[in-house]
């Protein structure tokens, strides 16, 4: 890497610590910055703090949210009956943009992985159990990634859920096996909703 100021040197390295962001990228933005009005820098800085300290997980459905509700869980027209569990606060964005979902959202905050050391106690399952309990929740659509982690936990809470009464469908494979829910499309993910299968 070249000698740059360390000022810039640092901001480089900031970015590049960003996922997605490799030496090239980062030196991009940061000189962006650099012959950007200190005003946006500024933006940029407050922007970044402020989801730091303004942000936090809503207490029903674990979503990203600045208040003690998210939107959709503070929504009265949102059909509580069906709930739709995704692996992470991203995942919900998509199904969102279908407008084919009216329900209620549950983020486990990661999905079991033996070998990354996580399992179903690091999850936000506890919360899932206890949000079931008033039986208001008659289908459960696990939405994790079709990945192996994401079938392991879709297979795990099929187990746990089903003995409790309520239908555990699964999203169909309309989602390439191995890609992420984020890089789907609306139709893709309309499809998936449409054809889900109990499980």
């Amino acid at each position: 890497m070249p000698d740059y100021a360390e000022p810039l040197a640092r901001l480089i390295l900031e970015f590049k610590r960003l996922p997605g962001i490799g030496q090239k990228s980062a030196q991009r933005l940061a000189f962006q910055v650099l012959r950007s009005p200190r005003e946006d820098a500024e933006r940029l800085a407050q922007a970044l703090l402020d989801v730091k300290d303004k942000l936090g997980l809503c207490s029903v459905c674990n979503n990203i949210s600045d208040g003690e509700l998210c939107p959709i869980c503070s929504d009265p027209a949102r059909d509580a009956s069906v709930l739709c569990v995704v692996e992470e606060p991203h995942n919900i964005l998509p199904f969102e943009t279908t407008r084919e979902f009216s329900g209620l959202y549950h983020v486990l905050h990661g999905a079991i992985s033996p070998l990354k050391g996580i399992g179903p106690e690091q999850l936000r399952i506890k919360s899932l159990i206890q949000r079931l309990q008033p039986g208001t929740v008659r289908e459960m659509i696990v939405a994790t990634n079709p990945t192996v982690e994401g079938e392991a936990t879709a297979a795990y809470l099929s187990k746990l859920i089903k003995p409790l009464g309520i239908k555990v469908t699964r999203i169909a494979m309309g989602i390439p096996v191995g890609s992420d829910l984020e890089f789907a499309d609306e139709v893709t993910l309309s499809k998936s909703l449409e054809n889900r299968r109990e499980m």
